[in-house]
């Protein structure tokens, strides 16, 4: 089977920025049947209730890409690394619920894309820590990691499937 690559890619301007403004958490398998068009999410016959956390700093999504000749396989492993500052007794509720569970992840950036992390198999808390910090200026908040292994990168996703379906419930710490 001939693999063909169908086109090159120029120099883009330097008008883009880093890191993620937020995450939208939503129950595996809420999003139903997803409508992909040109690998970017337009629509999702679910109606999940998209839970909002907003982050700043020290967040962000990496996706390596694992392929391997001698097995003919090849898949990404996305991972989403979340700074949220402040210990409040309704976060830390809210992470135990996580740990346990396997949410689908929307990322914003800062730049207005969405992407879909966790979108077939869901994404796992694989690490993270609850910290007061030593020193004044230390962390005084949770880290978490969520892993997720898919056979593609995450979709980019049309705003609107995030914003119609987005909670306004959020813990204010």
């Amino acid at each position: 089977m001939a693999c063909n690559l169908t086109t090159g890619r120029e120099l883009p301007c330097k008008d883009s920025v880093g890191g993620i403004k937020a995450v939208y958490l939503a129950d595996y398998g809420s999003l139903g049947t997803l409508t992909v068009t040109s690998g970017e999410v337009t629509a999702i016959s679910g109606t999940p209730a998209l839970f909002q956390f907003d982050v700043k700093g020290n967040s962000a999504l990496d996706q390596a890409i694992t392929s391997s000749r001698e097995n003919g396989t090849t898949y990404y492993e996305q991972t989403l690394n979340l700074t949220l500052t402040k210990l409040d007794v309704a976060t830390q509720q809210e992470i135990i619920l996580m740990a346990k569970a396997r949410p689908h992840i929307f990322v914003e950036d800062y730049n207005g894309n969405y992407f879909l992390v966790g979108a077939v198999h869901g994404a796992d808390v694989s690490g993270g820590t609850i910290v007061t910090g030593a020193a004044m200026g230390d962390l005084s908040g949770f880290t978490l990691v969520f892993s997720a292994q898919e056979t593609l990168p995450a979709y980019f996703v049309t705003s609107t499937v995030v914003t119609s379906n987005a909670s306004a419930t959020q813990i204010a710490p």
